[in-house]
């Protein structure tokens, strides 16, 4: 990370992160795929209206997960030894604790929040079951994550997205039992989500304790360092509420979109899981951005962090174009393989063009956000996110689409809002080059 050809090291640290992320969405959209033709449009229909809650109430602890990522990479571009172990003990701490408290937010608030929404009345009994099972996952999926973190910190990719292959294999499994020969709809899937990621949980704990360096995981030393927690929490939260922002914006769509009905519902949940896809590449570049960064930062080589920048945009770009391109040009062939309903297709389609085709501007503003972060100026693009992402949708749902509340109207906040952002962040992000210092 901190000498060499970068295109080379960022495709090599980026590929394994490629394959997780594949990984990792592929098997989701096995789970959707499954209840889908197997329980029908309703219960695919519950699945999908919970998936921007669980992105707000996880986004925080997955901010301080990226934290700990950026404090121990900054630690080992600088070789502070000391402090990469105790970083290490209190990340997987943060996991532990951070994972009983979501098990508790999620399990009792999910009733009331989904109430808010507005999910349909006709669904919500299933949304309610399933965030319930999905969110006794919560202790395992943080410890997946920040180890996942850790050992991404030192340039190890390819064990997370190894375990990561395995607790899916396993998920799609348990998904056909649970959901097709035991008939547990909603239920069998989330079971499935959880006992997948325990799997995952365990194996990268026991990678943690059988490491010989800095990152070697002894649970004697297991206790929070006070400083590094504050340092942690510093940069962690912002790039939590960031996320939490980015999500509180899509609970007000998808609040909107349950006003449409099951159907549409349906379709914008099989939509949204195969715009999952072309995420692949754009949080496999995000990744490296943060990670080389701040090495980087840590290493004091401010020319190095400006490559990695212009290198990873235009990585970026054509990673996010040419997925989000295909996944419209193919998006019918592709929702007919999640519902057998016309007009769920239909309304699937709809997403597809105004969201999908667009998303490579949402990997472009992503870039200079994660080289702040790893600069450490981390409140900054939050700010941002803030006014360009939560401000512009919420106003925009309050005055444009309640004058004309149809679909694509309601969708074309995404792209307006993405435009407004990426302005924003690259303003900003030069402004931060120029004052970074080592």
């Amino acid at each position: 990370m901190l000498h060499g050809p970068l295109v080379r090291n960022i495709l090599i640290f980026s590929f394994p992160l490629m394959v997780s992320n594949l990984l990792q969405i592929a098997f989701n959209a096995a789970d959707t795929i499954i209840v889908g033709k197997f329980s029908g449009q309703t219960a695919l229909a519950a699945v999908g209206a919970t998936g921007s809650l669980v992105n707000l109430i996880v986004s925080l602890f997955n901010g301080l997960g990226i934290s700990s990522n950026i404090v121990i990479a900054r630690q080992i571009g600088r070789n502070e030894k000391e402090r990469i172990s105790a970083s290490v003990h209190t990340a997987y701490f943060l996991a532990l604790a951070g994972g009983v408290l979501l098990t508790a937010v999620g399990f009792f608030l999910s009733p009331v929040l989904l109430g808010l929404m507005g999910t349909p009345d006709n669904i919500i009994h299933l949304s309610v079951l399933y965030l319930r099972i999905y969110f006794v996952g919560s202790l395992p999926m943080l410890i997946y994550n920040f180890g996942a973190a850790i050992l991404r910190s030192g340039g190890d990719t390819a064990r997370p997205t190894f375990y990561m292959m395995v607790s899916g294999i396993l998920n799609v499994i348990l998904n056909l039992i649970f959901v097709i020969g035991l008939k547990m709809s909603v239920a069998g899937v989330a079971a499935a989500t959880v006992i997948s990621q325990t799997v995952s949980a365990l194996m990268i704990t026991r990678a943690l304790l059988n490491e010989t360096g800095n990152l070697k995981l002894d649970f004697r030393k297991l206790q929070p360092d006070r400083e590094l927690t504050g340092l942690i929490m510093r940069i962690g939260i912002p790039a939590g509420l960031q996320g939490m922002m980015w999500a509180i914006s899509n609970v007000a769509v998808q609040s909107a979109v349950n006003s449409f009905g099951s159907v549409v519902v349906a379709g914008n949940a099989a939509a949204a899981n195969i715009e999952s896809f072309v995420y692949i590449g754009m949080g496999a570049f995000n990744s490296a951005a943060i990670t080389f960064t701040s090495q980087n930062a840590g290493a004091g080589d401010k020319a190095r962090i400006r490559r990695i920048f212009h290198t990873i945009l235009v990585m970026m770009i054509i990673a996010s174009w040419s997925t989000g391109a295909l996944a419209w040009y193919f998006g019918r062939t592709l929702l007919s393989f999640y519902t057998n309903d016309p007009a769920v297709v239909d309304a699937g389609m709809v997403r597809m063009w105004y969201i999908v085709f667009w998303l490579f501007i949402n990997g472009i503003l992503d870039v200079p956000a994660s080289s702040m972060r790893g600069m450490g100026f981390s409140a900054l693009p939050t700010f941002m996110m803030l006014v360009g992402i939560v401000g512009v949708r919420l106003v925009y749902i309050q005055t444009v689409w309640r004058a004309n509340p149809t679909l694509p109207v309601l969708y074309f906040c995404f792209p307006l809002s993405w435009v407004i952002t990426t302005v924003l962040q690259y303003l900003f992000w030069r402004r931060c080059f120029i004052n970074f210092t080592a």
